[in-house]
């Protein structure tokens, strides 16, 4: 590993790679970070080519750093070496692994999903029998951590699409990118606003099922085979309006106790699994 090695604090590169822990500097330069060895491994899997890449030795904890360095730099990055104290201040982890990069953020819209393709042949099928495709379609998220987690239980699922209606929180704010586990990087996630959403799924011929605790039909009672677009709503809210009127279906999760609602993330793996076991297996 050939790297620059910064020892200040008071380095302006440094400075400027601390301001993309917050949103405004992210946009204003199109980049964010990529922190821990498993998420920059599953980025440069993915084919994401880390712009830098900031390296603290004192921190590493295992012997296969070196090699996804190496990795990095051949796909372009610019690697620097920290010590350990300067590394502690970058970090955003309060246990840090010793990795760090810089990525160029990136935009996909629904024109990006080829249907067609994701009605693919069933992997293992005896028959070339179709998939019918597996949407999660999930409006205004609040939280960084929840939306990270959903990503990770929707690759989980198997699912085709993540589609993110009317944003609040930044896709790629570095909570989001920690907590999907790199994720982020492999599962198609979309941004979009709701009413293009729902055209769009009516133009595919995407039924869409949406979860709120005042639907009348159990989610297990509910067909959810064939092409499918699971709607889930935000922490506070739940769904709004529009997609409680424009769904086809509604269901509900029951709740025995006195609270009325799950987390949302929690809620999401409830409603996704029950799609999976109705379907078949995943793999």
């Amino acid at each position: 590993m050939s790297a620059e090695r910064i020892t200040s604090l008071q380095n302006l590169r440094l400075k400027q790679l601390i301001k993309l822990r917050d949103r405004r500097p992210r946009d204003e330069v199109g980049l964010f970070l990529i922190e821990g060895y498993r998420e920059v491994k599953r980025a440069l899997e993915a084919g994401v080519k880390p712009r830098e890449l900031y390296c603290g030795p004192d921190w590493f904890l295992g012997e296969n750093e070196p090699a996804l360095i190496d990795a990095a730099q051949r796909a372009g990055a610019q690697v620097f070496e920290l010590s350990k104290q300067v590394f502690a201040r970058v970090s955003y982890r309060d246990r840090p692994d010793g990795l760090l990069a810089v990525a160029s953020q990136w935009k996909r819209t629904l024109a990006d999903l080829d249907v067609a393709r994701l009605a693919e042949a069933s992997p293992g099928s005896p028959t070339p029998a179709a998939k019918p495709p597996l949407l999660l379609v999930v409006e205004a998220i609040e939280k960084p951590g929840n939306l990270g987690t959903i990503l990770r239980s929707a690759d989980a699922a198997g699912v085709d699409a993540v589609i993110v209606c009317d944003p609040v929180t930044d896709l790629f704010n570095p909570n989001v990118v920690r907590s999907s586990t790199g994720v982020l990087f492999s599962l198609p996630v979309v941004m979009a606003e709701s009413a293009e959403v729902r055209t769009w799924l009516r133009a595919h011929g995407i039924r869409a099922v949406a979860t709120t605790p005042a639907a009348a039909v159990l989610y297990t009672d509910a067909d959810l085979r064939g092409p499918l677009a699971i709607i889930m709503g935000s922490e506070q809210y739940g769904l709004s309006e529009f997609w409680l009127k424009e769904s086809d279906l509604l269901v509900r999760i029951p709740m025995a106790g006195q609270a009325d609602s799950l987390n949302v993330a929690m809620a999401t793996i409830i409603t996704l699994f029950e799609a999976v076991r109705q379907r078949g297996p995943v793999s």
